[in-house]
């Protein structure tokens, strides 16, 4: 009888944990995807922002279509790369990253356009839109990494091969030197 009773309490308390690692590894999983989703607004914003900023540079710097067009195809790159995963969406961003680092460098040489209030508003929006988007990849790669710890750890890896839990990939950029700011940037 109290071996019988010591059994069920064992198997009560394995079922208690089964169901507490699986439920913290479907909030981690919720967690990331709601950060995936925050990133997706940030870029979206940056997306809407980039025409503008075209526009403006192209009225002044006529000469420099090649640039102009590279951050096009790079927007378009980047909004086709939405929905897809997060190296995918991250690659696609890397180039949209550079193309605009090298149309604020371009804008260097048109001092007219520099002065321009409409192009300072346009670089300043493009600053706060390029630190919120730093601050939500921080946020999404910290609820990712919380989600594969609890995946790879003993014995929530039990658990997470059980119902289907695979590790989540981050978002960062491939090579440390990209991950600093674009030249032409300005932080105001």
């Amino acid at each position: 009888m109290v071996i019988a009773g010591i059994v069920a309490v064992v198997i009560v308390v394995l079922a208690l944990a089964l169901v507490h690692l699986y439920n913290a590894m479907v909030r981690g999983r919720n967690l990331a995807e709601e950060a995936w989703s925050g990133i997706g607004v940030q870029l979206r914003r940056r997306h809407d922002l980039v025409p503008s900023l075209v526009s403006v540079v192209q009225g002044y710097a006529v000469h420099e279509k090649d640039v102009l067009s590279a951050v096009s195809r790079a927007r378009e790159a980047g909004m086709k790369a939405e929905g897809g995963s997060a190296r995918d969406v991250g690659e696609a961003e890397k180039g949209l990253s550079l193309a605009l680092g090298k149309l604020l460098a371009v804008a260097e040489a048109y001092p007219e356009l520099k002065a321009n209030e409409n192009f300072l508003q346009l670089q300043h929006s493009l600053t706060s839109l390029e630190d919120d988007l730093q601050m939500a990849r921080r946020y999404y790669n910290g609820t990712v990494r919380d989600q594969n710890n609890r995946i790879m750890q003993f014995p929530g890896n039990v658990v997470a091969g059980w119902f289907g839990f695979r590790r989540m990939e981050y978002f960062e950029l491939s090579d440390e030197s990209e991950a600093a700011v674009p030249e032409g940037y300005s932080a105001k």
